[in-house]
């Protein structure tokens, strides 16, 4: 065997049951949003070269298990290129982050960005919050104060 196919293997055995996030673009973004309609979703656009996304993420996760219960629901978009998405993966499964997982694939980046919220930047982190019916209520740009995020979720639950 081949030390590239040694590689591949070992790459593939060490993702076993680790989330594997599927593509998001544009259309996608709508029907995930979409069918989760009744849920408060917390949408987390991260990366894994973002040192304040892989602080945040975990922090994140175990803010969404608190409040699962009661409706909420975190859902990770990786802002990875194709060639970190193992990275993406591994990361995601270190941490054990709920389903699901998505990884933008989008054919132009700035309208994408624009369909999510005219005023980002593209900035990572951030997150956008969306209460039961499906409407963005707020978002948050960078790093965030956990508490107030905390304290917006408790008043849509």
């Amino acid at each position: 065997m081949t030390p590239r196919s040694w590689l591949f293997l070992f790459c593939a055995v060490s993702l076993l049951g680790q989330p594997r996030p599927s593509p998001l673009d544009e259309s996608a973004f709508q029907k995930v949003l979409a069918a989760h309609k009744g849920q408060v979703v917390l949408f987390d656009f991260w990366a894994t070269w973002c040192e304040p996304c892989r602080v945040e993420l975990p922090l994140l996760i175990r803010l969404e298990a608190k409040y699962r219960s009661r409706g909420l629901k975190l859902i990770t978009v990786s802002c990875d290129e194709p060639e970190q998405e193992l990275d993406a993966a591994k990361f995601l499964g270190q941490h054990q982050a709920p389903g699901p997982a998505y990884i933008k694939r989008v054919k132009d980046d700035e309208r994408f960005i624009d369909s999510i919220d005219p005023q980002w930047s593209g900035a990572l982190p951030a997150l956008f919050l969306y209460d039961r019916q499906g409407r963005k209520v707020k978002s948050y740009i960078g790093e965030t104060d956990l508490a107030a995020l905390e304290a917006a979720i408790r008043k849509l639950l």
